[in-house]
């Protein structure tokens, strides 16, 4: 019998593949409606596709799955029928990256949703629509990838040359290591640099996280998806990163080989220098 974890990637993963062609359908369709009283305009920016995505994830997720609670990234009107505590918490961010990703088309947005019991992730859903990939994961069990109309297929991290995906306003300290290297940098929203070795032509990902709050409980999601594939994912002090999802940590390193590792470490050490803790 499946577990709760396979039956919600099984249930979920349907909604989070429309809700991934509703926000590729709407590209360049829609505006900036920024929420009101947030700051920070990254934090602010909201479109017409982040709540329909959102609906489209809520809708299945309130007939399969009511007794869980959410942290949702929208305020659309489904989320009032969950509850507000409970044992489970599915964690979604329908439009990962909106403003430099979705709007400005800076680099791979993604949707994303999790499964969270006990403190941990133990199911994970990451979609990048632009690409026209899917993702899943349960833990304990293998990663999986899909193209749009193909079949789900068991995925591994492969060392592999490309591009390494990097967040916004990556600091050059931070940056300057890996062009030194030689390598080529791009920008990506969080849920795509969590799962930047599965995706062709990028060889890792680096995520430095400015806020006090560190990588949030969102950007956590795509990590079980890297993890369950063998891929290599360390916080700024190239330990292990943490499954809990209230363990601090600054930045995620994602990659697929001990070259590559390396240098996100050596990267990553600049941290201190420009972020002290």
């Amino acid at each position: 019998m499946p577990s709760r974890a396979e039956r919600f990637v099984e249930l979920i993963g349907p909604a989070v593949r429309q809700a991934a062609s509703i926000a590729r359908a709407l590209e360049g369709r829609v505006g900036n409606r920024p929420k009101w009283g947030e700051g920070d305009a990254a934090k602010a920016a909201l479109t017409l596709a982040d709540s329909a995505a959102q609906e489209a994830i809520l809708v299945p997720l309130l007939e399969h799955f009511p007794d869980v609670a959410l942290l949702a990234e929208e305020d659309t009107p489904s989320v009032a029928c969950f509850p507000a505590e409970a044992a489970e918490r599915v964690v979604i961010d329908p439009i990962d990256g909106t403003l430099r990703c979705y709007l400005e088309a800076a680099g791979p947005y993604a949707v994303m949703v999790g499964l969270a019991a006990a403190g941990r992730f133990e199911a994970a859903i990451v979609a990048l629509p632009r690409e026209g990939l899917y993702f899943d994961a349960v833990r304990g069990g293998a990663a999986r990838r899909s193209r749009p109309g193909g079949p789900l297929r068991p995925l591994r991290a492969e060392p592999a040359a490309g591009r390494i995906l990097v967040s916004t306003g990556l600091p050059e300290e931070v940056a300057h290591p890996l062009r030194e290297a030689g390598c080529e940098l791009a920008v990506g929203a969080g849920g795509a640099i969590a799962v930047a070795p599965l995706v062709p032509g990028v060889r890792a990902g680096l995520r430095i996280a400015r806020g006090a709050e560190g990588v949030s409980v969102r950007g956590r999601i795509g990590a079980l998806v890297a993890r369950c594939a063998g891929a290599t994912v360390e916080d700024e002090r190239g330990e292990p990163f943490p499954e809990a999802l209230d363990a601090p940590a600054r930045a995620l390193l994602v990659s697929a080989d001990p070259e590559t590792r390396d240098l996100l470490r050596r990267a990553a050490a600049a941290l201190d220098a420009y972020m002290p803790v």
